[in-house]
């Protein structure tokens, strides 16, 4: 089969997919329609599938016709809580939800590749599963698929997944070996102290002063305790507490996000919090309570996995056109859930359009893509299914 020339057959329904789903967005564990729209899809290409997964997450197969090994294909499917500032006919028409972050995009992509792998079902050595995933800007949709077993029966032996990047032009992809995306916990802390008359401190305990304290004394955590070549961040973002200029407030809130590349630095981290949190409370004549809540962890691609990815993908576009990155970054992605559980590969492929004077990034309002980057995903994703499953 000509993959090419089926695509370029395939951009107006590729586009108008896209379209589709771009003016439909719904928010994270929310996507009914969108489940509902992938379904029909998968109905008319008749491709098997189970919906309901993780709540409106969906689950294809395609079984090959010989033995072998299974590629999966993570496509994330929810949308952003932000009004759309765009002057195009697919504008979003859900009010204060906008697909901001290109996943309808990736659910696009994942169906053509489906579509596509589905004619070509006959040659396929081993199966291709495919996991349409909700709620990877909320609640980590990627951990509850796995954990209703979207990797078993039959067990996958790759994943791979894509996010589009508006600050790389079409035609170019960015790849990341080893550490790729941080870990992420958001910390809450409450600064206990004992109220009293600003005249008077003497007679409180000034909860304002301990969280001074424990801000300085948490940023030296970073800079004194981890290694300057194993990159964390930890931020307080927030600090609220006191009711008036006079008076010594009996409890500070602070809120704030670490992030870690390293699994074993994360928890060196999350000890070393705690320890100063009590301490420095405790040395100040008060007392804190350190909730801290787990989210995604590290993005770590698979070595093997990405050679094989990065081999594909230079053959179809070219090895200029194939960036690879010496640094990870500190964002997240709950596709760390899939490379945690197999050998994974996650890259960037850009949907930038240079003609554009101005680009806007990720999350904004006015974000948009350059469409001709739909068609150059199916391709690639495709072509990396038939290589991993052909290795």
């Amino acid at each position: 089969m000509d993959i090419k020339l089926f695509i370029d057959k395939m951009n107006d329904e590729i586009i108008n997919i896209r379209r589709d789903f771009h003016m439909n967005p719904e928010l994270g564990n929310n996507e009914f329609r969108t489940m509902k729209k992938i379904c029909e899809y998968l109905d008319t290409w008749d491709i098997e599938y189970k919906s309901g997964i993780a709540g409106t997450g969906v689950v294809a197969i395609i079984r090959g016709k010989e033995c072998g090994k299974t590629v999966g294909v993570r496509a994330d499917i929810d949308a952003l809580p932000i009004t759309e500032d765009n002057s195009i006919s697919y504008k979003s028409l859900n009010s204060g939800i906008m697909h901001a972050c290109g996943h309808d995009a990736h659910t696009t992509i994942a169906l053509g590749t489906a579509k596509i792998l589905k004619y070509m079902e006959s040659e396929l050595i081993g199966n291709v599963k495919f996991f349409f995933q909700p709620a990877e800007e909320t609640t980590g949709g990627a951990e509850r698929m796995i954990k209703e077993n979207c990797l078993k029966n039959p067990d996958v032996d790759y994943v791979i997944g894509l996010h589009v990047d508006p600050g790389i032009n079409t035609g170019k992809v960015n790849m990341k070996y080893g550490k790729m995306m941080a870990s992420s916990d958001e910390i809450k802390i409450i600064v206990k102290g004992k109220s009293s008359h600003g005249a008077h401190p003497h007679e409180g305990v000034d909860p304002i002063l301990i969280a001074s304290n424990l801000v300085v004394s948490l940023q030296s955590v970073v800079s004194r305790n981890i290694s300057p070549l194993n990159s964390s961040v930890f931020t307080i973002g927030s600090i609220h507490g006191g009711t008036a200029g006079n008076v010594i407030s009996d409890e500070v809130t602070m809120t704030g996000i670490l992030r870690t590349l390293d699994p074993d630095t994360r928890i060196y981290m999350k000890n070393r919090i705690k320890a100063i949190v009590e301490n420095v409370s405790i040395g100040l004549g008060g007392e804190s309570e350190l909730l801290i809540r787990e989210s995604y962890g590290a993005l770590i691609n698979n070595d093997e996995a990405v050679d094989i990815v990065r081999e594909t993908i230079e053959l179809t576009l070219g090895k200029e056109n194939v960036l690879i990155d010496e640094f990870p970054t500190m964002g997240t992605e709950d596709f760390s859930y899939f490379s945690q559980s197999v050998k994974s590969c996650f890259y960037n492929l850009g949907c930038g359009n240079n003609d554009k004077k101005e680009k806007y990034p990720l999350h904004s309002s006015k974000f948009d893509l350059d469409e001709s980057c739909l068609k150059l995903g199916v391709e690639l994703q495709t072509r990396n299914v038939l290589s991993l499953l052909n290795k």
